[in-house]
């Protein structure tokens, strides 16, 4: 691992970050964050949207890297149904003319019935207001990542070791197994849904964000073939902010001795946000030190990045940049939902065509 290449001497460090979505990637500045997915007809459909100015909770350490981790978990699930709303509607332009598939489309005249899940939509619609479907999906989409992660990475590692406790007498030792364990499920995990061909697509645009990231910071042009030169690890990555976590719950778990189950599970779980807090200010001094000990510290992280990112091609790059120029701009600059040029500006000019496309996805 070169880390000449990662922990870039003469880089100018950012706060700018983003996340990889469905064919595109979610980029967020100082005071906006753009949404730039590629289309199945080619084009990039960026859609842009303003940040909600930060409370003093965000300017206190520890303390603002639970409310970032929460706001940051929030976004990222809704970008990521965002990308799949684009892509669906986007493809539902692309069946080509003349097949079994068009035909049917322009011959059917009648909906089909409602199914229960389009009755609850259109009762919470109603009674709670426009928006309130997707509200409650990205809602219980947050909720059941957050029992998912803690109960297969938090709950299930303590309740296996509870059955080797009678074996182990030393309290420190039980809680390094713990913390071993926990990690290596999480390792096991990540290897296998990088095996899946979406995916591994994911990954690529991952790969794609932090080429462009080292791209800005090292004062080149957003270009891919500039971005090609930089690796697709990255120091400030939420990759590594999750085995920040991980270590630092092995360390801190480990000095809390052994109780019984119930109180040790309990113990684990509140002590999670203080676990975020204490993991995101390290990775903000990861990203902005190039020290031996950051570097590091920074080892477990990057090589579990090797398995959440991909080097991606040119088209990959070429939304990353847009996304990246559209979070660049003046802060007056407002924000639009439509198809986007390699700057990540609108399209002016587009056919009829291509607006009654942009108008699907935009409803």
């Amino acid at each position: 691992m070169d880390f000449s290449k990662i922990f870039i001497k003469d880089a100018c460090p950012t706060k700018i970050g983003g996340q990889a979505v469905m064919e595109g990637i979610m980029m967020k500045g100082e005071d906006r964050t753009a949404l730039c997915v590629r289309v199945p007809d080619g084009h990039m459909y960026m859609e842009t949207e303003k940040l909600k100015p930060q409370g003093r909770w965000h300017k206190a350490p520890i303390v603002r890297g639970v409310f970032i981790f929460v706001e940051a978990l929030t976004t990222g699930v809704r970008a990521l149904m965002k990308s799949a709303e684009v892509l669906e509607a986007a493809g539902a332009w692309d069946v080509p003319a003349g097949s079994s598939g068009a035909d049917e489309l322009a011959e059917s005249s009648e909906s089909p019935p409602p199914t229960l899940e389009d009755r609850f939509t259109h009762w919470l619609e109603n009674t709670f207001g426009e928006g309130a479907a997707m509200k409650f999906a990205l809602v219980m989409s947050v909720v059941i990542a957050i029992v998912f992660s803690v109960g297969i990475f938090i709950v299930l590692p303590t309740w296996v070791m509870n059955f080797l406790g009678s074996a182990v007498e030393n309290a420190v030792a039980l809680n390094f197994i713990e913390g071993g364990l926990r990690i290596s499920l999480f390792i096991l995990y990540i290897a296998c849904v990088s095996r899946m061909k979406d995916i591994q697509t994911v990954f690529k645009f991952h790969g794609a964000e932090h080429e462009c990231i080292h791209c800005f910071e090292s004062g080149l042009d957003l270009t891919p073939a500039n971005c090609q030169k930089f690796e697709t690890l990255h120091p400030r990555c939420g990759t590594s902010f999750l085995m920040f976590v991980m270590v630092i719950a092995l360390l801190l778990f480990s000095m809390l001795g052994w109780p019984d189950l119930l109180p040790r599970v309990i113990s684990r779980i509140v002590l999670i946000p203080v676990i975020a807090g204490l993991s995101y200010e390290l990775l903000r001094w990861a990203g902005r030190s190039t020290s031996p000990v950051v570097k590091i510290l920074s080892v477990p992280g990057l090589l579990l990045q090797k398995l959440t990112t991909i080097r991606p091609d040119e088209k990959q790059l070429e939304v990353a940049i847009a996304a990246m120029k559209a979070v660049l701009v003046p802060a007056e600059t407002p924000v639009f939902g439509g198809y986007c040029d390699a700057d990540g500006s609108p399209i002016e000019g587009e056919s009829d065509e291509q607006d009654a496309k942009e108008e699907r996805i935009l409803v």
